[in-house]
Protein backbone atom coordinates (compact mmCIF):
# COMPACT_ATOMS: atom_id res chain seq x y z
CA UNK A 1 0.00 0.00 0.00
CA UNK A 2 1.35 3.46 -0.81
CA UNK A 3 0.27 6.94 0.29
CA UNK A 4 -1.76 9.09 -2.07
CA UNK A 5 -1.93 12.82 -2.46
CA UNK A 6 -2.91 15.20 -5.24
CA UNK A 7 0.32 17.16 -5.29
CA UNK A 8 2.19 17.25 -8.59
CA UNK A 9 -0.16 14.83 -10.35
CA UNK A 10 -1.72 15.15 -13.77
CA UNK A 11 -5.48 14.67 -13.92
CA UNK A 12 -7.75 14.10 -16.90
CA UNK A 13 -10.02 16.85 -15.64
CA UNK A 14 -10.86 18.95 -12.63
CA UNK A 15 -13.41 16.58 -11.12
CA UNK A 16 -11.07 14.66 -8.82
CA UNK A 17 -9.28 17.73 -7.40
CA UNK A 18 -12.70 19.40 -6.99
CA UNK A 19 -13.95 16.40 -5.00
CA UNK A 20 -10.84 16.47 -2.79
CA UNK A 21 -11.29 20.18 -2.13
CA UNK A 22 -15.02 19.72 -1.46
CA UNK A 23 -14.29 16.91 0.99
CA UNK A 24 -11.67 19.02 2.80
CA UNK A 25 -14.19 21.84 3.24
CA UNK A 26 -17.32 19.80 3.98
CA UNK A 27 -15.63 17.83 6.77
CA UNK A 28 -15.31 21.10 8.70
CA UNK A 29 -19.10 21.59 8.80
CA UNK A 30 -20.50 20.61 12.22
CA UNK A 31 -22.35 17.29 12.10
CA UNK A 32 -20.69 15.99 8.93
CA UNK A 33 -18.19 13.82 10.83
CA UNK A 34 -19.38 11.33 13.41
CA UNK A 35 -17.48 13.28 16.09
CA UNK A 36 -17.21 17.03 15.62
CA UNK A 37 -13.83 16.97 17.41
CA UNK A 38 -12.30 14.62 14.83
CA UNK A 39 -11.19 17.40 12.48
CA UNK A 40 -9.30 19.06 15.33
CA UNK A 41 -6.75 16.24 15.15
CA UNK A 42 -6.20 16.36 11.39
CA UNK A 43 -2.81 17.28 9.97
CA UNK A 44 -2.72 21.06 9.50
CA UNK A 45 -5.74 21.67 11.76
CA UNK A 46 -5.61 25.04 13.47
CA UNK A 47 -3.71 24.72 16.74
CA UNK A 48 -1.77 21.60 15.72
CA UNK A 49 1.98 21.56 15.26
CA UNK A 50 1.77 20.97 11.47
CA UNK A 51 3.10 17.42 11.56
CA UNK A 52 1.60 14.79 9.32
CA UNK A 53 -0.58 12.21 10.98
CA UNK A 54 1.13 8.92 11.68
CA UNK A 55 -0.20 5.52 10.61
CA UNK A 56 -3.70 4.50 11.68
CA UNK A 57 -4.64 0.90 12.45
CA UNK A 58 -7.95 -0.88 12.89
CA UNK A 59 -9.12 -4.42 13.51
CA UNK A 60 -8.22 -7.19 13.06
CA UNK A 61 -4.90 -6.98 14.91
CA UNK A 62 -3.32 -9.11 12.14
CA UNK A 63 -4.21 -8.82 8.47
CA UNK A 64 -2.44 -10.53 5.58
CA UNK A 65 0.68 -11.01 7.67
CA UNK A 66 0.77 -7.41 8.89
CA UNK A 67 0.40 -6.79 12.62
CA UNK A 68 -0.75 -3.82 14.64
CA UNK A 69 2.21 -2.64 16.77
CA UNK A 70 2.02 -4.14 20.27
CA UNK A 71 2.14 -0.73 21.94
CA UNK A 72 -1.23 0.12 20.37
CA UNK A 73 -2.75 -2.99 21.91
CA UNK A 74 -1.17 -2.39 25.33
CA UNK A 75 -3.83 -0.10 26.79
CA UNK A 76 -1.09 2.24 28.06
CA UNK A 77 -2.37 5.60 26.85
CA UNK A 78 0.87 7.46 27.55
CA UNK A 79 2.91 4.93 25.56
CA UNK A 80 0.37 4.96 22.74
CA UNK A 81 0.52 8.77 22.54
CA UNK A 82 4.35 8.73 22.60
CA UNK A 83 4.36 6.12 19.81
CA UNK A 84 1.92 8.18 17.72
CA UNK A 85 4.01 11.31 18.21
CA UNK A 86 7.20 9.50 17.14
CA UNK A 87 5.47 8.05 14.06
CA UNK A 88 4.07 11.48 13.17
CA UNK A 89 7.54 13.04 13.25
CA UNK A 90 8.98 10.10 11.27
CA UNK A 91 6.27 10.36 8.58
CA UNK A 92 6.76 14.12 8.31
CA UNK A 93 10.53 13.69 7.94
CA UNK A 94 10.02 11.10 5.17
CA UNK A 95 7.23 12.78 3.20
CA UNK A 96 7.28 16.50 3.96
CA UNK A 97 10.64 17.51 5.46
CA UNK A 98 9.85 21.10 4.44
CA UNK A 99 7.30 21.20 7.27
CA UNK A 100 10.08 20.70 9.81
CA UNK A 101 12.08 23.79 8.83
CA UNK A 102 10.36 25.95 11.42
CA UNK A 103 9.45 23.16 13.80
CA UNK A 104 8.62 23.03 16.58
CA UNK A 105 6.33 26.06 16.29
CA UNK A 106 7.25 29.00 18.45
CA UNK A 107 10.99 28.29 18.58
Amino acid sequence: MSPKDNRDNLMTGGEIPAMALTDAIVRLIPGVLGDDGSSMHDSFASGTDSLLEGPVYTRPAEFEGLNVPEVLLSGDHAKVEAWRRKQSIKRTEERRPDLLRDWPPGD
